[in-house]
């Protein structure tokens, strides 16, 4: 074969190995893509509201612009969101009737205010009047907003006081927590006095957020800087090996939506003595057995999990399966 050949073959195989490596390098790409845009932790509320429920079902109640933005915040010379950082409304779910509830993380970490948590009550009382098959709720919030924070704390209990009588009328309140902002202060309780909460590993649900903690206590006590303890501590995962959660999925809509849609179809435990007898026995043992633990990695090895440290690499689907074993 001549030279010229033998070169020609080179360039050849030179080319088509750029070619498969632009492939490959495509291919990752558009799966990058694709899981963004499958996103539940990347999306908005009203597109995390498009995305979990049937096409064209959804009808929001109280369009923006048909109720008046917070008068607290326009007080203190603060502009105001056009839906006060929630979207209420109705939709179907693989063909089930619910009522949904989404708080906007990205105005003012999804805190809860006046107007903002009156939306939220006012939806779970029209649902104890019409009966929907289950409310779903897709929280995102740091808990209350301090610049009204009289009216939020005020709320809150409203809210608290609205979902005990939805849960005790037979209602579903399915809970989603795989937000940027996770569930804090007053919204991790109300998430808590949910019948079914899923969480993906991206969620985060505590009374106290990390900042807060590392102010009263020091950075000794907890570093809020330092993400991994925070997930590990806060996180899905182990709120969902600790039992604190029903459901841990993926950060990814479809099967979150699956979840919820599981979600909606489980029987509501009434809310009565026995019931919380059970809850607060079950809490006071997790308290005997590991308060002043740091981290949970030593919380999974007193639970007999093996290597504990991998648990933060490991997918939902393992997890699940580590506390199915």
């Amino acid at each position: 074969m001549s030279n010229l050949n033998k070169e020609h073959l080179n360039d050849k195989n030179l080319s088509e190995g750029h070619s498969n490596d632009n492939y490959v390098n495509e291919n990752h790409a558009n799966k990058a893509h694709s899981h963004i845009q499958n996103s539940f932790y990347e999306k908005t509320a009203r597109n995390r509201i498009t995305g979990i429920v049937d096409k064209d079902s959804f009808v929001e109640i109280l369009k923006p612009g048909s109720v008046p933005t917070s008068p607290n915040l326009a007080s203190l010379d603060i502009t105001g969101s056009f839906d006060d950082g929630v979207i209420i409304g109705q939709a179907k779910i693989k063909g089930d009737g619910v009522y949904i509830i989404a708080q906007e993380g990205r105005f003012m970490g999804g805190a809860v205010g006046e107007m903002h948590g009156a939306k939220i009550v006012g939806m779970l009382l029209k649902a104890l009047e019409e009966k929907p098959k289950a409310i779903v709720f897709l929280v995102d919030s740091g808990g209350v907003r301090l610049h009204e924070a009289n009216a939020g704390l005020i709320t809150i209990s409203e809210i608290m006081r609205a979902m005990l009588k939805v849960r005790n009328a037979g209602i579903p309140i399915v809970t989603v927590i795989g937000g940027s902002n996770g569930a804090f202060g007053g919204m991790g309780i109300c998430s808590c006095l949910s019948t079914h909460i899923i969480m993906t590993e991206e969620g985060r649900l505590a009374l106290s957020g990390p900042e807060v903690i590392e102010t009263l206590k020091g950075v000794e006590e907890f570093d809020s800087k330092d993400r991994a303890l925070v997930w590990r501590v806060t996180g899905g995962k182990t709120r969902y090996l600790l039992g604190h959660v029903q459901v841990l999925v993926e950060d990814d809509v479809d099967e979150i939506t699956q979840a919820v849609a599981d979600g909606i179809q489980l029987s509501v435990a009434n809310v009565d003595l026995v019931y919380l007898q059970q809850q607060q026995a079950g809490l006071q043992q997790q308290y005997d057995q590991w308060f002043g633990e740091k981290d949970s990695i030593a919380i999974w090895d007193a639970m007999n999990i093996k290597d504990p440290e991998s648990i933060s690499m490991l997918s939902a689907q393992q997890v699940r399966a580590i506390k199915q074993g």
